[in-house]
């Protein structure tokens, strides 16, 4: 049978008859504008047949465009619940023709792009609960949202960068060189980060990547930079926060996404450590949670964000 996004209770009555549910139908195109004037391409992947119980911001990785979130966007609808996917200012469709001499900074993705796509969200479903679902640095820029009407953030491989939440010297070293001398020759060398090259998703602006290797040169990491600035989320965001830390994730070992988690210092924060034979496969690493083999714990993550409360008013 095909590996498609389904709501589960769907499938198993299907299955018992011998026929396979239906695909879910492509998602929505949004043009979304930022208030600085970019306009970022946005899916919107809505529940068929019944109004959407919860509408979630998924906030993609680092370098990866929307489309790789859209089966388990596809899956989240079939559970009941709206899913808005963008392409961050200078990824995907919403990148110029060329990143060169092209303006832009991490912090813009949350301080603007993020922010648009929680805006339309409201417009589009108002009153209904706004949940997010951030997967590496989607989740780590949710602690820059200082107001943001969420009820509960499911953090994925969402980790604090420092070198030193790297495990054995030798992966603290690659760590420290990435930021202190790989990612500043680079991009002063191509005018962007080029990590279509070397197979690491979609190239990155440079002052996007510049911004990252200075976060990842600090202690403190993203949480200090949003306190540099005054209040943010890591300190106003009270509702529960649950981190996944996938064992085997290289790019996000389990201290570091511990270490992110522990920067929510006003939230319900709980850390789940997943191992790959938990859900039957031989590897999950960063981008594994996310592909269709996974669904065992896109059902988990669906039951938990449905748990958000109703908003007070519509």
């Amino acid at each position: 049978m095909q590996d498609l996004p389904r709501d589960p209770h769907l499938y198993d009555l299907l299955e018992a008859f011998g026929r396979e549910p239906p695909p879910p139908p492509p998602p929505e195109t949004l043009a979304v504008d930022t208030r600085d004037g970019v306009t970022l391409a946005v899916d919107l992947h809505t529940p068929v047949g019944a109004p959407p119980r919860a509408v979630a911001i998924v906030a993609p990785a680092m370098g990866v465009r929307r489309r790789f979130y859209r089966p388990f966007a596809g899956f989240l609808a079939g559970a009941g619940i709206a899913a808005l996917v963008p392409d961050y200012r200078g990824i995907g469709d919403s990148a110029p023709r060329s990143l060169r001499g092209w303006s832009a900074a991490l912090h813009d993705w949350g301080d603007l792009d993020l922010p648009a796509v929680v805006d339309a969200a409201r417009a589009r479903f108002p009153g209904v609960p706004l949940v997010w679902i951030g997967h590496s640095i989607g989740g780590q820029l949710f602690g820059l949202l200082p107001e943001a009407p969420i009820a509960r953030a499911l953090l994925v491989g969402a980790q604090n960068g420092h070198w030193r939440n790297w495990p054995g010297v030798a992966r603290r070293a690659a760590m420290a060189a990435l930021w202190w001398a790989v990612i500043p020759g680079m991009t002063a060398l191509a005018g962007k980060l080029p990590m279509a090259a070397f197979g690491q998703g979609e190239d990155l602006p440079v002052g996007v990547a510049r911004e990252w290797a200075r976060w990842g040169r600090t202690r403190d990491y993203i949480a200090g930079f949003a306190r540099r600035r005054g209040p943010s989320g890591f300190d106003r965001f009270t509702g529960p926060v649950r981190s996944y830390a996938i064992t085997d994730d290289g790019y996000a070992p389990p201290p570091s996404v511990h270490a992110l988690a522990a920067d929510f210092r006003t939230a319900r924060t709980e850390v789940v450590e997943v191992a790959p034979a938990a859900i039957g496969k031989r590897r999950l690493g960063h981008f594994g949670a996310f592909r269709p083999s996974a669904q065992a714990l896109w059902a988990e993550w669906a039951d938990w964000l449905l748990d958000a409360p109703a908003p007070a008013s519509a």
